[in-house]
């Protein structure tokens, strides 16, 4: 790379190319060469931050946004860049006087005020937070990122008339419109209509609204496909009201559809309350098969409780170090209650965990292949204790008994607030939520206690 002649201001330009082709390594050398010809370059300060930050060097990205601050105290992406790095490092009360001071300067800034309001939000200080969105969409209507988060604050208080329309604001996982020739459904009569419901987001979502294909066979809708995750296509396959599954790893079929739309827009369209959520249950099943092979597996019931652990969630999930346990450890009060078999359904690079002596586990993990093998396995538990991962919904989906392992910070929005039961799988299903951020000790000395006394109800009966 020829430096000798370029000017600092060029160094920059060309460093902004590298980060937009995401040659974040050769952008982070251009914006250091920059800096040496012109230490004062606010604008290159606050990029190499962000890179900084994007490499996990935290400490040295604080440095170069509060010195691009100094020198350019009036550039709102800065503000907005550092308070989100603060705010994910839980260093809340200087993210958020990053943020008003920045609105001191420019109140009328609705990315501002939206960030503001997640901060809000993840300290539990809701009206606050609500009281941002609004204030931003009233600056710019227009402003998805802020009806998207407005949506979590008004579905997790319950308000599902409002919140379900935020969430329609969220960007989907993929871009069917870019695949598709037919249009994304609004709400139509369905009547002799084929409709495709489309891929969106992690497994346990996928799980947790396909319930609603039997209301579009309801609709009227002739023919209903879903495109899912490979892994959960033998799974719903034998869902009510699916005609058609087609797994992401497989290219679309030949099939002109009337309508896509989305999973997690199903409850908008079907004007879901509280009171008409489809929670019949189970509305999934394994195979008799599967079953049957599990069942030769796991061996004949004895006069022990079986109970399956998952303790860690999708390491990618943006709250996955909130939401999932440390370790299989954690649960080690758990084997102080008598008259119970623990199985692992762990997948992951948890898995290798239930090969340790924390917990006396019956490993199954090596031999599941798909989500309908977990099926099968969880139709034989008594019980599933799960932190908020596919697994719990899995086994609400399947009408097993489940327990719920919930973080303090950042509680999905599904889960509600201060309740210990689901409207999604009611009578299956039992929250138990962290107290503490961080103090899982405690939650698993209630979840102890709660099996003590289970495991005594059902010697008794």
């Amino acid at each position: 790379m020829n430096t000798a002649n370029a000017s600092a201001e060029d160094l920059f330009h060309r460093a902004v190319g590298l980060m937009n082709e995401d040659d974040t390594a050769t952008a982070e050398i251009v914006l250091r060469l920059a800096l040496q010809l012109q230490p004062g370059m606010a604008e290159a300060h606050g990029n190499l931050a962000w890179l900084l930050e994007h490499s996990a060097r935290q400490r040295e990205a604080e440095n170069h946004y509060r010195h691009a601050l100094r020198i350019q105290p009036l550039e709102m992406q800065t503000y907005l860049n550092f308070g989100a790095m603060l705010t994910a490092q839980k260093r809340f009360a200087e993210a958020e006087a990053v943020y008003r001071k920045a609105l001191s300067l420019a109140p009328d800034t609705p990315q501002l005020l939206s960030n503001l309001g997640v901060l809000l939000a993840c300290t539990k200080r809701e009206p606050e937070a609500e009281q941002c969105y609004r204030r931003a969409l009233a600056l710019s209507p227009a402003y998805r990122t802020a009806r998207f988060n407005l949506a979590y604050v008004l579905l997790r208080r319950g308000d599902y008339e409002e919140g379900w329309s935020c969430l329609e604001a969220r960007e989907p996982s993929i871009h069917l419109e870019d695949k598709l020739s037919c249009p994304r459904w609004g709400g139509e009569a369905l009547d002799g209509k084929s409709i495709l419901i489309g891929f969106e987001a992690g497994h346990g979502d996928m799980i947790q609204f396909c319930r609603y294909t039997a209301l579009l066979k309801q609709r009227g809708a002739r023919h209903v496909a879903v495109l899912c995750h490979p892994g959960l296509k033998t799974l719903f396959a034998r869902l009510r009201g699916v005609d058609h599954i087609v797994g992401m790893n497989e290219p679309l079929p030949g099939i002109v559809w009337d309508y896509w739309t989305l999973p997690m827009s199903l409850p908008f369209h079907f004007g879901t309350r509280h009171d008409t959520i489809p929670s019949a249950l189970p509305y999934l099943s394994a195979s008799p098969e599967r079953i049957a092979r599990w069942k030769t597996i796991i061996g004949d019931p004895d006069n022990r409780l079986r109970v399956g652990l998952v303790w860690k969630g999708n390491p990618k999930h943006e709250n996955d170090e909130d939401r999932s346990l440390p370790s299989l450890a954690a649960l080690s009060p758990l084997k102080q209650v008598a008259g119970v078999r623990f199985f692992s359904l762990q997948k992951g690079k948890a898995a290798i965990e239930a090969k340790l002596p924390e917990v006396p586990l019956t490993d199954l993990t090596d031999g599941i292949a798909d989500f309908e093998d977990t099926a099968a396995i969880v139709t034989q538990m008594d019980l599933v204790i799960a932190v908020d991962t596919a697994v719990a919904h899995l086994a609400g989906a399947l009408g097993k008994r489940c327990w719920v392992l919930l973080p303090e910070y950042k509680t999905d929005w599904r889960w509600l607030t201060d309740t210990a039961a689901s409207p999604w799988y009611p009578r299956v299903m039992r929250l138990f939520r962290q107290k503490t951020s961080g103090d899982w000790g405690t939650t698993i000395v209630e979840v102890s206690q709660a099996l003590s006394a289970l495991v005594q109800a059902e010697t008794s009966r």
